[in-house]
């Protein structure tokens, strides 16, 4: 499992749960359940950094918790 953080929220628009990857930019997935969706993130991470590597992108380091409630 990836250490960046994952913002999860339902989507009514979308009619799905959507998770945001704050510190890759443009890295979100969706899924039905939250379950899915938090899976799919893990998938998308991945192919995220990947892809950054392949094409010689700086990769940022996980810092964790970014926000506060």
């Amino acid at each position: 499992m990836h250490k960046y953080e994952r913002i999860i929220y339902w989507s009514e628009a979308d009619q799905k749960f959507i998770v945001e990857v704050p510190e890759l930019a443009g890295c979100m997935a969706d899924g039905v359940t939250a379950a899915e969706a938090l899976g799919n993130a893990e998938i998308i991470i991945s192919e995220w950094l990947e892809t950054a590597k392949e094409i010689g992108r700086e990769i940022p380091t996980a810092k964790g918790r970014l926000m506060y409630a």
